[in-house]
């Protein structure tokens, strides 16, 4: 079962922990990422010829990365759907849900809450859902057993519970 994260009129689905995280980095680059690049651009130009100044390319190449990042959260920010934690049934593993499973071959324990691929952190227990665990988990409910293909293979995983996760 592979899951939406995007329904068909392009809506991004994330967390309101998730939006506000790229609000946060869209807010922090327009100011001080640009005033920055502003800085190192003028800092630039004083090194004489700007076809042969190797500091003024690297500036400019530095504000079209931030630039297209920008763009990337502008248009992430304005299609996003933030899922509500009144909406999310913990009956099953959805978007926003904190899954805990075991890890049936090494009897190790998980927990994680999914997220939407945009808001995806492991260090902070956040699984994407359409990360090849993720896709195992969705849908399904506490006590089952799952597959999940891995890039070191296949494990097999046992839901333990479910909760609401944000």
């Amino acid at each position: 079962m592979v899951p939406n994260t995007r329904s068909s009129d392009d809506v991004i689905v994330m967390t309101r922990s998730g939006y506000e995280k790229l609000k946060e980095e869209l807010i922090h680059l327009r100011s001080t990422g640009r005033t920055e690049i502003a800085r190192q651009l003028e800092e630039a130009r004083g090194f004489g010829d700007l076809s042969e100044n190797a500091e003024y390319q690297a500036a400019k190449d530095e504000q079209a990365k931030l630039e297209s990042r920008v763009q990337w959260l502008e248009y992430q920010l304005s299609k996003a759907k933030v899922i509500d934690t009144e909406d999310i049934d913990s009956s099953k593993v959805t978007l926003g849900t904190k899954v805990r499973f075991v890890d049936l071959d090494s009897r190790r324990e998980f927990a994680y809450t999914i997220v939407g691929s945009e808001e995806s952190d492991p260090k902070t227990f956040k699984l994407s859902a359409a990360s090849p665990v993720g896709q195992a988990l969705m849908g399904r409910e506490v006590g089952e057993e799952v597959l999940a293909r891995v890039p070191k293979g296949t494990r097999k995983l046992r839901i333990v519970d479910i909760s609401v996760g944000l």
